[in-house]
């Protein structure tokens, strides 16, 4: 083979999270976008909105003309980064869904998220897609008082709500130690709605699956302006009747999207593999997605290869939306992340950290996802998933599958359906305040820890992110 043929090695790109660094196999770069292009969907983002939309319209109609444009590889994103949580968590409450598409709203969008769970578990079965899927639930602590008290009002408003034991269910100490063996327990939740996934594997091998079904994807294709019927990008111009926007945390880098939806960076660590004997004391047996109900928000999970992989949200938000690779890094972050994972499970206190990454999520200004078409310009979008996607594009693809083809489904129902978010306000206004909110959700559970009680924190915090 010419050497101008031979595909050029993307093995640089294992550094981006534990998730990239086990994918097996060589990693090589797919072409780039050869030059002008006519289709019938053009999709920007070659991340799980992206590909989960090509999958099911090439599913729906084989004869679709399909292009996925990504300006670095396919999975590069929050789709390869994150905690690995398929959950049915959804960005806002109920009761914010009520009020957004009336009485029942809220029910149905979480029946649909609980749905989707299996979806994917049951896509990733059908399709080979080896990503370590396990449906073992999620487990969120309470570690505090406060913690507890925040509990029961979850579980009092899951009840009146019509949500049973089986759904959410209240765990005493004695039930909430023996799934998770952390310190200071005091309680907790279980929904077994939530399952453990390697991401990079899913959107990789999801990559994969929709190539062959004759979806076109092409890599190292910077995209720099969408408009009606046509997507502009440094390699040349693709027309196409329907353009989807599946940018996420990146949706700021195209031309009059910069105020959209805001990248707020998430910073992960994981151990080294860890021995039979920690694992019988630190629980996690059915591999639960776990959390603990601190405001400053953290995540973790039990890995396929047994290791513990563990994230939060104490990174700062950068100035004018910035997303640069030296943020991923945090040394800061990353200590107090591994101190934190330490403080819930002392038995790791000389066990290393094999890795520590970070990337950005999406945040709309009122912090609702969403997923929409514009029947005049033919642009559908989704995204602003505020670190819940790994689920929520799914469900997203399936939605964008049924507005591109004009049906009408219980889908297309969903209150999140054409959901318009204002825009954030300019700098340095939004710089100012997403990060008051982040230093405000660190003084709110240092004060509640030296109280013993809420404070007055919690509730200046929920005024503040419109909670």
């Amino acid at each position: 083979m010419e050497a101008d043929l031979i595909p050029p090695s993307g093995e640089r790109y294992r550094r981006l999270s534990l998730w990239w660094d086990g994918l097996p196999g060589d990693l090589t770069l797919r072409p780039g976008l050869p030059g002008d292009l006519e289709v019938d969907v053009a999709i920007v983002g070659g991340g799980l909105t992206g590909l989960w939309t090509a999958y099911y319209l090439s599913l729906a109609d084989e004869h679709l003309r399909i292009a996925v444009l990504e300006r670095d590889v396919v999975g590069f994103g929050a789709s390869g980064r994150n905690g690995g949580w398929c959950s049915a968590l959804f960005s806002v409450s109920e009761a914010t869904l009520d009020k957004a598409g009336g009485p029942g709203a809220g029910r149905r969008q979480r029946l649909a998220m609980e749905e989707t769970v299996r979806e994917v578990g049951r896509v990733a079965a059908t399709e080979g897609i080896e990503c370590r899927f396990h449906h073992g639930g999620t487990v969120v602590l309470a570690r505090t008082p406060a913690q507890l008290q925040r509990t029961h009002q979850e579980i009092a408003e899951a009840r009146a709500r019509g949500i049973g034991e089986e759904d959410l269910a209240f765990l005493s100490p004695a039930e909430a130690r023996e799934r998770v063996g952390a310190t200071r327990v005091l309680g907790g939740t279980y929904t077994p709605h939530c399952a453990a996934v390697d991401p990079a594997r899913l959107v990789r091998g999801l990559a994969e699956v929709v190539e062959g079904r004759g979806v076109h994807l092409y890599e190292q294709t910077e995209v720099r302006s969408i408009a009606p019927g046509t997507v502009t990008t440094a390699r040349g111009v693709v027309r196409a009747g329907t353009v989807v926007r599946a940018t996420e945390g990146y949706t700021r880098t195209l031309a009059g999207h910069e105020r959209d939806v805001v990248p707020v960076y998430s910073l992960m660590i994981a151990t080294e593999p860890l021995s039979d004997e920690f694992w019988a004391g630190a629980g996690l047996a059915d591999r639960e997605t776990f959390a603990d109900h601190r405001h400053l928000v953290i995540y973790g999970q039990r890995t396929g290869d047994g290791r513990l992989a563990f994230g939060g949200r104490g990174a700062p938000y950068h100035f004018g939306s910035a997303i640069r690779p030296g943020f991923e890094r945090d040394a800061g972050v990353h200590e107090a992340l591994r101190q934190t994972l330490v403080e819930l499970f002392p038995a790791l206190s000389r066990v290393p950290v094999t890795h520590a990454w970070g990337g950005p999520l999406g945040i709309a200004r009122d912090w609702f996802s969403s997923v929409g078409i514009d029947r005049a310009t033919g642009i559908a979008w989704a995204g602003g998933y505020v670190g819940d996607g790994l689920s929520t594009t799914n469900l997203a693809g399936r939605t964008l599958r049924d507005l591109i083809l004009g049906e009408t489904t219980d889908l297309t129902g969903l209150a999140w359906v054409n959901h318009r978010s204002k825009k954030w306000e300019p700098e340095p206004l939004r710089y100012l305040g997403i990060n008051a909110g982040l230093r405000l959700a660190g003084t709110a559970d240092r004060a509640e820890d030296r109280a013993g009680r809420s404070t007055w924190h919690a509730g200046a915090l929920s005024r503040l992110v419109g909670g």
